[in-house]
C-alpha cells in the first residue's frame, strides 16, 4: 500500500529567495515531486512554472495541482537532464529560474511497492521511473569486483568488498529480490556504527543511484540549465549527501570562474578559459535551521547551492 505521507519541502522559503521569482518569469522545478516548490513558486509571483519528473507517480499527483494553477504550471513527465529539450519540445526557449531537489521524496521512500527503503520489506526496485534495471537486477546480476566498486564509489562504503562478497555468496543459494533480504545481508556482515545509522544506508543508497544514474543525472542537468537560462535566471540545488554537493559546488566553482588556478608547471593550453557563465549567490551552501529540523528531520543533511545566469555563453558552446 502506498504512503500518503506528505513530501516537505526542505529549504523551501530559501530556495524561493535565491529564485527571487518576478511577474511574468518562466521557473522550472526540475524535481516537481508533490510539487511543493512550485507551489510556492508561483505564490511568489504572477509566473509560469514547468514541473518535471520521471516518476509517473509525481506526473499524476501533480494534474490535481495544476488544475489549481490553469495555464500557469504544466507537469511534464522525463528526466531534469535533459530538461532544455523537453521544453523546447513545449515551445520554451529560455527560463528565468531552475531549482532542483536531489535525491528520493518521501512518498517514494515511505511506500515498500517503490524498495527504496530497508526500514520496511518491498520488492527490490529503487527505479524512480519505471522502466530500465531494478536494483535486483543489479545485485544479482553485476560481477563481484563491479558490485563493490559502485557500492564503494556511490555508497562511500568502506566495507564494500565485504558486502559485495556476502551478496554474491547469498545470491548462489537464492535470488535477492526484497529490501529485507538485501538488508540483512549486508547488516551480517557490516557493524553498527556509534552513531545509529543503519548499517544498510550505504548500500541502498549506492544500488539507487546506480539504478538511476543519479550522478549522471545531475551533470546532464546541470548543464542543461546553464543552456536553458537567461541571463540573471537563477539555480537553486539541494543535495543530500557529499557526493552530490561536491558535484554541484565544483560545477559552480568551474563555471563562475573560481576554479583553482592550473599549476605554473603545467603545459600551457590553448587560448583563453571561457567567460563565466555564472555568478555565485551562495559562497557557503546553506543549511536548514534549528526550527526547520524539529519539523523535518529529514532535513538535516540538505545544503542549497545557488548562481545566476551571466550574459556568456555555456561552456559547452564557448569550448
Amino acid at each position: 500500500m502506498a504512503s500518503t505521507r506528505e513530501h516537505i519541502p526542505v529549504l523551501l522559503d530559501e530556495v524561493v529567495a535565491a529564485l527571487a521569482p518576478r511577474d511574468g518569469g518562466v521557473y522550472v522545478d526540475g524535481t516537481f515531486g508533490r510539487g511543493g516548490y512550485a507551489r510556492a513558486i508561483l505564490a511568489a509571483a504572477d509566473c509560469v512554472v514547468w514541473g518535471i519528473d520521471r516518476d509517473p507517480a509525481a506526473i499524476a499527483a501533480g494534474a490535481a495541482l495544476a488544475a489549481e494553477f490553469p495555464s500557469r504550471l504544466n507537469v511534464v513527465e522525463g528526466p531534469f537532464g535533459e530538461m532544455d529539450s523537453l521544453l523546447r519540445d513545449a515551445g520554451v526557449e529560455g527560463v528565468d529560474g531552475v531549482t532542483l531537489d536531489l535525491g528520493v521524496s518521501s512518498p517514494q521512500i515511505d511506500d515498500p511497492a517503490r524498495g527504496f527503503s530497508f526500514r520496511s520489506d518491498g520488492p527490490l526496485d529503487m527505479r524512480m521511473g519505471n522502466h530500465g534495471m531494478t536494483a535486483a537486477d543489479a545485485v544479482n546480476s553485476m560481477a563481484e569486483d563491479d558490485l563493490a566498486n559502485v557500492i564503494f564509489r556511490l555508497g562511500e562504503e568502506r566495507l564494500s568488498r565485504r558486502v559485495a562478497r556476502a551478496i554474491v555468496a547469498a545470491r548462489t543459494e537464492t535470488a535477492i529480490e526484497r529490501t529485507g533480504q538485501l538488508a540483512d545481508i549486508v547488516r551480517r556482515v557490516v557493524p553498527k556504527s556509534r552513531d545509529g545509522i543503519d548499517p544498510a544506508t550505504r548500500t541502498f543508497q549506492a544500488l539507487r543511484l546506480h539504478v538511476n544514474d543519479e550522478m549522471g543525472e545531475l551533470e546532464r542537468g546541470l548543464a542543461a540549465s546553464e543552456r536553458l537560462l537567461r541571463p540573471e535566471g537563477r539555480l537553486a540545488v539541494v543535495s543530500f549527501h557529499s557526493l552530490e554537493d561536491r558535484q554541484v559546488k565544483e560545477f559552480l566553482r568551474l563555471r563562475s570562474g573560481n576554479a583553482p588556478a592550473p599549476s605554473r608547471h603545467a603545459p600551457v593550453g590553448q587560448g583563453a578559459e571561457p567567460a563565466p557563465s555564472f555568478r555565485l549567490l551562495t559562497r557557503k551552501p546553506v543549511t536548514p535551521g534549528d526550527a526547520e529540523l524539529v519539523n523535518n528531520p529529514r532535513a538535516r543533511s540538505a545544503r542549497l547551492r545557488a548562481a545566476e545566469r551571466t550574459k556568456a555563453p555555456a561552456f559547452e558552446e564557448a569550448a
